[in-house]
């Protein structure tokens, strides 16, 4: 992966980190439906679960976030590494409702294709400071390039406990058991990334939190809530869980849907700073994302399964591209000494409000198999288009403005 000149070689590191998490995330996503589905789960409750891991990771968030620069981004991430192998080991040696939802909350679990754990705005405001203003972008595209093309992967090994468990004539419950195995000792290679990380401790002039930049961040963090709430209708898990229900599809055939859907949206990062450096980062998170919304709507109408597929994955080749402008964007309305707390606020109510909505998703989908989390999620992200589009389009980044 080519990197930008300005570039440092920490910024690497972030990257790799990020990269081996996707495909642990890519891989228990798909996985995580199926697995609860085998062991006696209702939609109903799979949806409670989704919904204890994102509301477990919006309360670390947050602390961290309240905890401003007190503490130090390198043993964050450290430790998140340990609760990392923790969680994995909990899914594995746990069957029962009540104990998943707990290691659910308190773990890293993240049923969706994009990262909502706590390294995110850890690794966010670490990010920045290791590049070129100009380069900020393309640096936030490999970021998330990484995590989508590995998360695709991930999606697509995700295939391999059914082969497996017919070629050894074991239970595929107990194989699935195993991919959460291979997820906590995924955390031994992301600690390896941050381990080497250099960062020097913050004055304390530099721990006031948001400052003069209170307003813009908190009016960024109300958008991006609507956004992210109607994204929590359609994690990963729960669009396996849809084709599962609609159009019985196998655990094989959506691991391969969800590997074309994480390479199409791990193309397309790259496109996102050309885009942005033509029409600036605010028209190309919108511009991108509102026909991108449109087709996860259609997807919930089609009547076959190759038609809803075709749908969804024309939504995945733009839905992403506007991750990297948006984390780009944050990172450049706030001065240095505010992107962490920054990071913390706009993240804090993504989580928060992507854990809201899975619950109701899959009472939705226990009720009916129409795709009614598809068209709530569509309509709620596409409010968040405009609205951003007549908040924010006149607010521009030192660096447009220059250009």
């Amino acid at each position: 992966m080519l990197f930008p000149r300005s570039a440092s070689s920490e910024a690497r590191r972030l990257v790799a980190a990020r990269t081996i998490r996707g495909f642990a995330d890519g891989l228990v996503s798909v996985t995580l439906a199926s697995y609860l589905v085998g062991l006696g789960f209702s939609a109903l409750q799979i949806g409670a679960i989704v919904t204890a891991t994102m509301v477990g990771s919006a309360a670390l968030t947050l602390w961290i976030g309240l905890r401003g620069g007190r503490i130090n981004p390198r043993t964050t991430l450290i430790l998140g590494s340990g609760l990392m192998a923790m969680t994995g080991l909990g899914f594995s040696a746990f069957t029962a409702f009540w104990p998943l939802m707990a290691v659910g909350f308190a773990g890293t679990l993240n049923p969706s294709a994009g990262d909502v754990s706590l390294f995110l705005p850890v690794e966010q405001s670490l990010l920045t400071e290791r590049v070129s203003a100009r380069e900020r972008t393309s640096l936030f595209a490999r970021y998330t390039l990484g995590g989508s093309f590995a998360g695709a992967l991930g999606a697509l090994t995700a295939a391999l406990p059914g082969p497996v468990a017919d070629a050894l004539g074991a239970e595929l419950g107990d194989v699935q058991r195993s991919v959460f195995v291979l997820y906590a000792l995924t955390s031994l290679a992301v600690l390896a990334m941050y381990l080497p990380l250099k960062v020097a401790p913050r004055p304390s002039q530099a721990v006031q939190g948001l400052g003069e930049s209170r307003g813009i961040v908190l009016r960024l963090a109300a958008l991006f809530s609507i956004d992210s709430f109607g994204g929590g209708f359609v994690v990963q898990s729960l669009l396996a869980l849809w084709l599962f229900q609609r159009f019985d599809l196998s655990v094989e055939a959506a691991g391969t849907v969800f590997f074309v859907a994480g390479l199409l949206s791990a193309g397309s990062q790259l496109v996102s700073p050309v885009l942005a450096r033509r029409i600036g980062l605010v028209r190309t998170m919108v511009y991108t994302h509102l026909p991108a919304n449109a087709a996860l709507i259609a997807a919930a109408f089609m009547p076959t399964a190759p038609l809803a597929i075709g749908f969804l994955l024309f939504r995945m080749a733009l839905s992403q591209m506007d991750v990297p402008a948006r984390q780009s964007y944050v990172m450049a309305v706030v001065p240095p000494e505010a992107r962490a707390a920054a990071a913390s606020v706009t993240n804090v109510p993504r989580s928060l409000a992507s854990a809201a909505s899975p619950l109701l998703a899959g009472a939705m989908l226990g009720a009916s198999t129409i795709g009614w989390p598809l068209i709530a999620g569509g309509g709620l992200k596409a409010l968040y288009d405009i609205l951003l589009l007549r908040q924010f389009g006149s607010v521009r980044p030192s660096e447009e403005s220059a250009g």
